[in-house]
């Protein structure tokens, strides 16, 4: 079962990988007033690429701040005949612990890490740069529900078929758009939509993230651009009314489920409809919406295929995942005669707060690390319209109230350096035992109503 988008407007040519240090000069990204120019960055992926042929291993790590260097070691990487590696995070008490999949870490950031590091430099050389490999590809880490990150490999072809379908959608709609973004090309979709797409496109991307409304308002003071705008639900919910802001010729929103409000906010605000995205790392995007209703319904790509397999899982398939098998769901569909998707749940252990993919069991796992904790449960807490993580703990040795806030204090300070600021716990509960039902499972009706108390 499948929908078909309607081609809003003529499409543009997306250019193979390949080809985008290739024709004649012209603006890539910008930095504030700093314009940054296809000739530099050609001679910068080809400096680069010849230091890490002299480097041993092959799996590199990329660990950026700024999209544009990002973009550079991103290509050397692959001109060096190795594969990048895209952890989705900067944490060095990560990359430590990644260091069996790991040869280096190339990064422009200050990181005390014990792996080799290959610092950015803006060094520059001349010369022709070798023909991609055939096999070039990237790998992404990504919360698994096991709460261990999950291992995804996306070949060349796969981020080039999926540029084709978005530029095929979106068609003239990015012609001559300045490309900004409110998210990490750290993650999947700010890696395709950030990077992937404006470089296929031949568009100018920027360098450096917005985080607040007033860089936003900032960026689109300029009048002579038309602005696509790559957002997430959070950014969106967060857009200041206050701040006069120009109108964008695209938003897309993805990562996680936008509110209606927060959708009709950002259209009178910004005088354009949000578009929004519907995939997942594993299977890159599946499907497409433009936010005009509540209700509006989601549209598969060409050549996607969900089928459902039992009453309540469906299975996708497409060229953008490579296994032939596809991928089963993590998400409730409901999907009618015409294709039309709607979104009613998930299954697994993985919540979004603030549009980032929380592993629940991951979080579990490293409370379980914590000394004196014998186990331990995790859940999304929501007070005042706000998700937090709650977790309940069941202690080896009973403590008092005073040495139970002590102990929390060094609980946090051990898991600080561990997980996203956004998956560290805001509500802790300490029981003898963590509820179960008779067979065993975890009781998350009893565990919830230990958070109806304050605490």
């Amino acid at each position: 079962m499948a929908g078909t988008p309607a081609r809003e407007t003529q499409s543009m040519i997306a250019q193979p990988i390949a080809a985008w240090l290739t024709g004649e000069d012209r603006e890539v990204a910008w930095r504030g007033d700093h314009t940054l120019m296809l000739s530099t960055l050609r001679r910068q992926v080809l400096s680069l690429s010849q230091t890490l042929r002299r480097q041993p291993g092959t799996q590199w790590a990329l660990c950026f701040d700024d999209s544009y260097r990002f973009c550079v070691a991103l290509l050397a990487t692959w001109y060096a005949e190795k594969t990048p590696v895209i952890p989705g995070h900067c944490r060095a008490a990560q990359l430590n612990e990644m260091g069996d999949a790991l040869d280096g870490v190339i990064s422009d950031l200050p990181l005390d890490i014990h792996l080799p590091l290959q610092r950015w430099q803006d060094d520059e050389a001349e010369g022709e740069l070798p023909a991609l490999p055939a096999d070039a590809a990237l790998v992404l880490f990504t919360s698994g529900s096991t709460g261990a990150p999950r291992r995804v490999v996306k070949s060349l072809a796969v981020l080039e078929q999926e540029s084709r379908w978005l530029a095929a959608l979106w068609g003239e709609r990015l012609t001559d758009c300045r490309i900004l973004a409110s998210v990490s090309h750290q993650h999947l979709y700010g890696l395709t939509f950030r990077i992937i797409l404006p470089m296929a496109l031949g568009q100018p991307f920027a360098a450096q993230q917005l985080f607040y409304s007033e860089q936003l308002v900032e960026q689109l003071r300029h009048p002579d651009y038309r602005h696509t705008l790559i957002s997430s639900p959070a950014f969106l919910r967060r857009l200041d009314d206050h701040f006069p802001v120009a109108a964008c010729t695209l938003i897309v929103s993805a990562g996680g489920a936008l509110a209606w409000q927060d959708a009709q906010h950002t259209q009178q605000t910004m005088h354009c409809p949000v578009s929004e995205i519907y995939g997942s790392t594993e299977t890159g995007v599946i499907a497409w919406r433009q936010r005009d209703s509540d209700a509006a319904a989601w549209i598969c790509f060409p050549d996607v295929r969900l089928q459902q397999i039992d009453d309540d899982r469906w299975q996708v398939s497409s060229a953008l995942i490579e296994n032939a098998a596809g991928w089963q769901l993590d998400d409730r569909l409901q999907v009618d005669a015409a294709g039309h998707v709607q979104i009613t749940g998930r299954h697994d252990r993985i919540v979004k707060i603030e549009d980032k993919r929380i592993s629940l069991s991951e979080i579990e796992r490293r409370l379980m690390a914590l000394p004196g904790v014998v186990d331990a449960a995790a859940l999304a807490i929501t007070r005042h319209d706000r998700q937090g993580i709650g977790v309940v703990l069941a202690l080896a040795t009973p403590l008092d109230d005073h040495q139970l806030a002590a102990q929390k204090k060094r609980w946090k300070q051990h898991l600080q350096p561990l997980l996203e600021s956004v998956a560290l716990p805001r509500y802790w509960r300490v029981v003898a035992t963590i509820p179960v039902t008779t067979q065993s499972k975890r009781a998350w009706p009893q565990i919830e109503e230990l958070f109806h108390v304050a605490g």
